[in-house]
């Protein structure tokens, strides 16, 4: 089976798609922004061919590359797993008649306002939100909501460019974030409280094969403003447990709603006083290394197991349960050059059996901002039979380790 798979390259997690693929037996045809001499030689091995592309989310330039790939070979299948990748992937994938997700599914898992509207109309629980273009559109939205509001870009991933807004100044400045009122458009949301987590999903056909649920510790939107906090996620090995089942049942009427047939998903909630509402879908894998942390916790290979449902062949793997596994951002004191870690060895002496992987950036090097994400410096991924124990590990992690720059 020949299937193309955008961007193999960028960013680094992106190889393993690649890997999966080529290990399941399909022929890998890559498509991405980077020079072939970029590709490494283990990665230029996975792949059958690869074409270079000014920019992949060009709707036009991608249509034009597939379409002559289709031309030399049968294309089965045209994957892209970077959020912002899904809509361009689809539209492509519709004009060439190739099977995978649909325009619609994808605008939906895309655009904010569309999506909370299908899931309304679906039965499931989310924040009040609308479409604005303006100051007005907003004033209007917060007289009928009440603040706090949230106020993204339409098609953000993850808390990008993400606002909380709780008086007018703070609104004001969130809509001129977003060029509200000069051309740009945005989504505003009733602000739910609660705590925050994610439901993560390989749907084959419509119907979950596997699934995972994590945990966010601070919340998104306090973890990537505050310096001082180690933001981390923990999936858990208690799928099962009370509480749960109401996540899953919400998760399928997702699916449903959207129309997502084989792809995997990422689906955001959050519960609270209201009790539980869903937030952001994506029809793709999540960011941050998280099917990695899936991966070790359950001792098994997610990325085969997509590479299977993407190539039509069943299921081989299940994942154990066995662990708990979570993944810390480590941030620098300042903003600057990397000097040094305090720390790390002491908790490699207390943990290191339950290290799973970490990296830390070289003195020398460049830090990056806080709001640049989960892996944007250092960070450290930790498992453990017992997902309290685990969350108590990773709090000694982060009052232990300390990143200095200058």
């Amino acid at each position: 089976m020949n299937v193309i798979l955008i961007e193999p390259a960028f960013p680094s997690n992106q190889r393993e798609f690649a890997r999966a693929l080529h290990a399941v037996g399909a022929r890998v045809i890559g498509v991405g922004e980077r020079p072939a001499d970029y590709l490494d030689d283990e990665l230029k091995h996975w792949l059958f061919h690869y074409e270079r592309i000014g920019n992949v989310c060009d709707e036009s330039a991608l249509h034009d590359v597939v379409d002559g790939i289709r031309r030399r070979v049968r294309v089965e299948r045209l994957e892209a797993t970077i959020e912002a990748h899904v809509l361009p992937a689809a539209h492509v994938r519709e004009a060439c008649g190739i099977p995978g997700t649909s325009v619609r599914t994808a605008y939906l898992c895309r655009d904010k306002p569309a999506m909370k509207e299908a899931l309304r109309e679906a039965g499931v629980p989310t924040a009040q939100s609308a479409g604005i273009e303006s100051r007005d559109e907003a004033l209007t939205f917060v007289e009928r909501v009440g603040f706090p509001v949230v106020v993204k870009p339409r098609s953000s991933a993850g808390a990008a460019s993400t606002t909380r807004a709780a008086s007018l100044d703070e609104l004001e400045r969130a809509l001129a974030e977003c060029q509200v009122g000069r051309g740009g458009t945005a989504a505003i949301e009733e602000f739910v409280e609660g705590h925050e987590g994610f439901y993560d999903t390989l749907t084959v056909g419509g119907r979950v094969v596997h699934e995972f649920a994590t945990h966010y510790y601070p919340n998104v939107l306090e973890g990537m403003r505050q310096r001082w906090i180690s933001p981390m996620f923990v999936t858990t090995n208690r799928l099962w447990a009370e509480g749960y089942e109401e996540v899953r049942r919400l998760g399928d009427q997702v699916i449903r709603a959207l129309g997502i047939e084989t792809s995997p998903t990422h689906m955001e909630w959050f519960y609270g006083p209201k009790g539980l509402r869903f937030s952001e879908i994506g029809c793709r894998p999540p960011g941050v290394g998280a099917w990695d942390v899936y991966c070790a916790a359950n001792e098994f290979d997610l990325y085969a197991e997509w590479a299977r449902a993407i190539t039509g062949q069943p299921s081989r793997e299940k994942p154990s349960r066995r662990f708990a596994c979570a993944m810390m951002a480590l941030r620098p004191d300042r903003d600057g050059t990397v000097v040094g870690y305090e720390g790390v060895e002491e908790i490699e002496r207390r943990y290191g059996q339950w290290i799973v992987a970490s990296h830390f950036p070289a003195p020398g090097n460049a830090t990056q901002p806080v709001e640049a994400g989960y892996m944007a410096n250092a960070w450290i991924r930790m498992r453990h039979p017992d997902y309290d124990q685990l969350r108590e590990m990773m709090m000694v992690a982060a009052n232990t380790i300390r990143m200095t720059a200058r």
